[in-house]
Formats: structure tokens, C-alpha cells, sequence
């Protein structure tokens, strides 16, 4: 690549004071990125974080144009208040940040699927603002003998992501537990919590209430979709670089597959790879076009992001839907990742790499001209 004069920007990571004093371009996970953006001219560096040292981050990120962050929601038992908070303080001095702690929680929380539900990928989702709402709602929707799924605000890694459904397939009708109308505490229903290695489970529909009370604490919600059966056939995840897909992952998500025949309700399935795929892959091609076209546009002007306050890279996660009168396949959003998007199609990175130029040049310039 020809070389080009840029900025100076550092990648935020989690790590320990170990960590950080032995960090070079090389000894992460993000290695090949470090070099395509020093191929570009860049000044790059590695910015192990962690709250026990956030002060020193914060001081080395003050000297920077640019900053990237790969953190999750919650990394080693940590929330990123601590860092969100740095961030914006970091972000105000001019320095861009991405994403930025705003944009977050715009995009990158669950409620999002709610929000965006009839911009064209949603399906039957709700909204769940206190535990009051869930013991009211949860039991009606249940009632109609479809499973539905049930997530945590701010999550990674299946946590806090539970598959839940009657026990027997039969819809409740009216006769239901002595002539109650919709399901009670006592009523069996089957829960499968999304956590790598944990198994379906039955148990009454009050110990799954109690078991999701922890999810409400501080300003906590739940989001209800229905569970879509075609997940047996994988899920697509589509990497974008602000508004253009720069890769794709399939991948056979089994965390909430129905026990196959045969099999013990202690046995755990094993994950199946992610495969990636370039941006060009004809199978999704008309998945990325509704995106770049239509879908992210929608999301935009609904949330108020600027193409500009768009993630360096987000990805968004689709299951297939029911196939449309024509045939085709209809895809419905499950989340939207936004915090840690890693790892990433090899096929993203010189769209991450020139996007960071783009912005960390435009930051430089701007921070010459207040200084």
C-alpha cells in the first residue's frame, strides 16, 4: 500500500498491568491491523485497559487522534461505566472515538431490536421495563404455545439470553389452571439459558421469573422476540465498516437449538465454527443490499446517527424469517454488536484501516487548529 501521512491512534483492549507493560503491535489479536494501519502512514499503539489503571489509559488516550475500542459490555465480571465515562472525556478534547459511548447506547444495547422493529427486519418483539411488565406480558405471550425468546439489556456471549416455552405444546386455552386465562407461578415450562455449555431445563414459570430479576437491577430491561425456527440453519452476521458491509460470518448457532432425538437434557451441543466470508459472497448479496440500502439508512434517521457517528465496525446479526410468497428468504435482526466486534472477516480490515485514516486525520486537523 502507498504510504500516506495519518495520525496517531491506539486500540483499546482488555488486559491486566501485565499486559499493558508488555504490549506491542505484534502480541494481540489485532497484530494484522496494527500493520495495515502503520502501512498507511499511521502512528499506532496499543492501549491495554482495565479499571483498576483507567487514569493512566485515560492520560495516554489524551495523546492521541484517534481511538478504537474493543471492550465488552461486561469483560471479567466488570460493567464499562468507569470506561464509558473516560471515553466521553476523552471524546470532548477533540479525539475521535469509536464507538463512542453514545452511539452505544443508541445502537449497540438490545433494546435496539425493539426500537427498529418495523423498519423491515424485525418480527414480534416486546418491550420489558420492570419485572411488574414481565409477570403481566410474558405469561400471555407464552399462552400461545410459541416459544419466544428473552434477552438482558447489555450482554455478550449468550449471557443473560434464555429460549422459553410451555412445557407442552398446546396453546393454554381459557380452562387453563383452574379457569385462569394465561399461565401461573406453578405452570412447567421449558428454558434454555443461551450460555456456552448450558442445557434445556424444566422448571415453573416462578423460578424463571426469579432467576430474570437480576436483569432489572440499576436501569435494566428485557427484550421478547419470537424464536424463530429456521435457526437450526444458521445465523449470518454481517460486519460493516459505518454504512458498507465489509464481510460476513455464517455460523450454526446452537446456544437455543431444540435436544435433538435421542439426547440427555444435560448434554450441552458443541458451537459449530463461524465461517467468513468477503462482502462479495453471492448468497447475501441481497441481504447487503437491503442493509446498505434500506435497513441502515432506516436505523439512522430513527436513531439520529450521522453516517460519520456511525461504529468503525458494528455487526448485525440475522436469522433467517419465514420465506416470503416468492421464495425468498426474509431475515430477522437478533442483535446488533457495537462494543467488541472481534474477531472479523480478514476481508474488513483495509475498510476499518482507511475509515481510521479518514477520521484520524480529520481529528488531527482539528485539534491543530485549536491548539
Amino acid at each position: 500500500m502507498t504510504k500516506r501521512r495519518g495520525g496517531r491512534v491506539a486500540i483499546v483492549y482488555p488486559g491486566n498491568q501485565e499486559a499493558r507493560r508488555t504490549a506491542t503491535l505484534e502480541n494481540n489479536r489485532f497484530s494484522q491491523l496494527f500493520q495495515v494501519l502503520a502501512d498507511l502512514g499511521m502512528q499506532v499503539e496499543p492501549a491495554v485497559y482495565h479499571d483498576d489503571f483507567w487514569e493512566e489509559v485515560r492520560q495516554q488516550l489524551m495523546n492521541v487522534d484517534g481511538v478504537l475500542v474493543w471492550v465488552n459490555p461486561i469483560e471479567g465480571g466488570h460493567d464499562r461505566s468507569i470506561l464509558d465515562s473516560m471515553l466521553r472525556e476523552v471524546a470532548t478534547t477533540g479525539v475521535f472515538v469509536s464507538a463512542h459511548p453514545d452511539v452505544i447506547m443508541k445502537m449497540g444495547t438490545k433494546e435496539v431490536v425493539y426500537r427498529t422493529r418495523d423498519i423491515g427486519w424485525g418480527c414480534d418483539t416486546h418491550l420489558y421495563s420492570d419485572m411488574e411488565q414481565v409477570r403481566r406480558e410474558l405469561p400471555v405471550q407464552l399462552a400461545t404455545g410459541q416459544a419466544r425468546v428473552l434477552k438482558q439489556y447489555r450482554g455478550n456471549g449468550g449471557i443473560g439470553v434464555w429460549k422459553v416455552e410451555l412445557a407442552t405444546h398446546a396453546p393454554v386455552d381459557n380452562e387453563h389452571s383452574a379457569g385462569a386465562p394465561f399461565p401461573q407461578a406453578e405452570t412447567r415450562i421449558r428454558v434454555r439459558h443461551a450460555k456456552r455449555g448450558e442445557v434445556e431445563e424444566e422448571i415453573s414459570l416462578g423460578e424463571f421469573l426469579t432467576r430474570v430479576e437480576r436483569y432489572f437491577a440499576g436501569n435494566g430491561k428485557m427484550i421478547d422476540q419470537a424464536y424463530q425456527p429456521r435457526l437450526t440453519e444458521g445465523m449470518i452476521r454481517c460486519y460493516l465498516v459505518h454504512d458498507q458491509v465489509a464481510g460476513f460470518g455464517h455460523q450454526a448457532i446452537n446456544a437455543l437449538y431444540p435436544a435433538p432425538a435421542g439426547a440427555l437434557p444435560t448434554e450441552a451441543p458443541q458451537p459449530g465454527p463461524r465461517l467468513y466470508h468477503p462482502p462479495t459472497m453471492p448468497e447475501f448479496q441481497s441481504l447487503k443490499r437491503r442493509l446498505e440500502h434500506e435497513w441502515v439508512p432506516a436505523m439512522q434517521r430513527l436513531l439520529d446517527i450521522d453516517t460519520a457517528s456511525l461504529p468503525v465496525l458494528w455487526d448485525a446479526d440475522f436469522l433467517l424469517g419465514p420465506k416470503a410468497e416468492s421464495g425468498e428468504d426474509t431475515y430477522v435482526l437478533c442483535e446488533i454488536n457495537v462494543s467488541s466486534v472481534a474477531p472479523f472477516p480478514e476481508s474488513a480490515v483495509p475498510y476499518v484501516a482507511e475509515a481510521t485514516l479518514a477520521l484520524t486525520e480529520a481529528a488531527r486537523q482539528r485539534r491543530q487548529g485549536l491548539g
